[in-house]
């Protein structure tokens, strides 16, 4: 069986943490390919500072090298807002015997529930959870609680298509892009916060200034 794993987000921009969750997720889990996927336009939150394009090509930047962990830019064709059910089902239709993880971060399952049409998305995919050791109430959480009959290990979430959630532990990395656009903004280096190829996109184009 094929495995997907997904990995959606603004990316504005792209850094260390998106990019290592990515890699020890795809590890952890045995997955064939991860999918990085830039969200066009935000249902839940700002619209992004970058346009689609610079942030497309930051991330392509920064997975120039990579092995397996590709750039996916379905959302940016798509007019409206980037509903991650619709992202899944394309992504089903095109690969109908593959099985999808989409990956999120705690505060985002803990709040799917809100998320439009959440229960197609566990039936498309399964559901993996990028846990840092200071989030341990994911299945406490009201999403957790309704979805507790789903939970399931790291083996079992690897022999099934879809419909499972699980945990992977990543790495701790406390680096997010609000931060990194405010020291951009005030003229502080963002060195070994994010892959050297996206600086320099940053500064030939005066992002985030």
């Amino acid at each position: 069986m094929r495995k997907i794993g997904i990995l959606g987000g603004t990316f504005d921009p792209v850094h260390f943490a998106h990019l290592r969750i990515g890699l020890e997720c795809k590890e952890a889990l045995g997955l064939d390919e991860l999918r990085m996927i830039p969200c066009a336009v935000p249902s839940h939150r700002h619209t992004p500072f970058a346009s689609a394009q610079q942030r497309l090509e930051m991330l392509a930047a920064a997975l120039v090298d990579a092995d397996n962990i590709v750039v996916d830019d379905r959302e940016l064709k798509r007019a409206g807002y980037s509903y991650t059910v619709d992202t899944l089902a394309a992504l089903k239709k095109e690969f109908p015997e593959t099985a999808l993880y989409l990956i999120v971060g705690s505060d985002s399952f803990q709040n799917i529930l809100q998320w439009h049409k959440w229960q197609s998305i566990v039936d498309l995919a399964n559901l993996v959870i990028a846990q840092r050791p200071d989030h341990g109430n994911d299945r406490e959480s009201e999403a957790g609680i309704k979805l507790a009959d789903r939970f399931c290990t790291l083996d079992e979430v690897q022999c099934s298509v879809s419909g499972k959630v699980t945990f992977v532990a990543v790495s701790q990395l406390e680096i997010s892009a609000t931060h990194i656009r405010k020291q951009i903004k005030a003229n502080k280096s963002v060195k070994y916060l994010l892959p050297d190829p996206v600086i320099t996109l940053i500064k030939d184009q005066k992002l985030y200034q």
